[in-house]
């Protein structure tokens, strides 16, 4: 199985839907953007929200058993997908890669930190 890295890209705030809407709801999303998360084996990094998870779920683990092109010529890179999540008030759009022999080095001698920008804040 190959890993998959999930790189937070965009986040959107709704304001007029939230304030018609919504209840308020002090912490309701905790990614943030440029936040990079590594899935092993198309298992749930740690930290990682549980309801955008169920979005990501089927995508992650399609990439990371070999499949390519998911969105049929969609997206440039055939080993990646662009995913969002159902929060219709502050959607969180995710890019799932595929990592490549050299990025698996990395992330297992080197951790996260190789990508700058990269940080993890926990859920």
């Amino acid at each position: 199985m190959k890993l998959v890295r999930i790189t937070i890209v965009k986040k959107v705030e709704h304001k007029d839907l939230m304030e018609q809407y919504e209840k308020p709801i002090e912490h309701a999303c905790c990614h943030e953007v440029g936040q990079v998360y590594v899935s092993k084996e198309a298992e749930k990094p740690e930290g990682f929200c549980s309801s955008a998870w169920m979005n990501l779920y089927p995508f992650v683990f399609s990439l990371a058993n070999w499949a390519r092109d998911i969105y049929q010529g969609w997206m440039k890179d055939a080993k990646s997908a662009m995913i969002s999540c159902n929060d219709g008030f502050r959607p969180v759009s995710f890019l799932l890669e595929v990592m490549d022999e050299e990025d698996w080095w990395d992330y297992f001698y080197f951790g996260l930190s190789k990508w700058v920008g990269v940080w993890y804040k926990r859920c």
